[in-house]
């Protein structure tokens, strides 16, 4: 498990881990100065490519010589 002791709000180093909020998320342990950071953390909306796009930058079409 990768451990990340930064907290990824403030930026600060956390010293205590053992009395740190932390969140655990697939093989990353991130530790928080408080829980007000933590929570501010955890409110960061997240997009998801497949749902949240209305539309495609790509271009499917050759454009010219070049251009598979």
């Amino acid at each position: 498990m990768i451990v990340q002791t930064t907290d990824p709000i403030t930026g600060n180093d956390v010293q205590n881990l053992d009395d740190a909020p932390c969140i655990v998320d697939g093989g990353l342990k991130i530790y928080f100065e408080s829980d007000e950071s933590k929570q501010v953390y955890l409110d960061i909306e997240v997009e998801h490519p497949g749902d949240d796009f209305e539309h495609s930058l790509d271009n499917p079409v050759s454009m010219g010589p070049g251009d598979g």
